[in-house]
């Protein structure tokens, strides 16, 4: 298992970018997938988008074209740019890793953080 720490979070105006961070910890080596998911207010967690062991990514349409997931193995850290934002894009953002390891799977959260896009 591991254990997942988001940052980035903030409040910015429409059009503007930030660049949310998920810092692993623990078990790295299990990860085969790492995801970014949001909840807004009053609304249901929603994927955002996926990036897995090998690289390949997956985006919501809500987010595609305007949102990258990358990671930088070397800091165990998955990243999530968003440029362009909307106020829709208003929401706590999470990271989730799929874990495998000992012939299980496992799937951890981080706590969240907030993002706020004003108009």
């Amino acid at each position: 298992q591991v254990q997942l720490v988001e940052s980035g979070g903030g409040l910015v105006q429409a059009g503007g970018s930030l660049r949310l961070s998920c810092a692993a910890s623990g078990s790295t080596w299990s990860i085969y997938v790492t995801n970014w998911y949001r909840q807004g207010p009053g609304k249901q967690r929603e994927l955002v988008a996926t990036i897995s062991s090998g690289g390949n990514t997956v985006y919501a349409d809500s987010v595609k074209g305007r949102v990258t997931i990358s990671r930088d193995n070397a800091k165990n850290t998955v990243y999530l740019q968003m440029n362009t934002l909307k106020p829709e894009d208003t929401a706590v953002y999470y990271c989730n890793a799929g874990t495998y390891s000992g012939g299980r799977y496992y799937d951890d959260w981080g706590r969240g953080t907030q993002v706020t896009v004003s108009s």
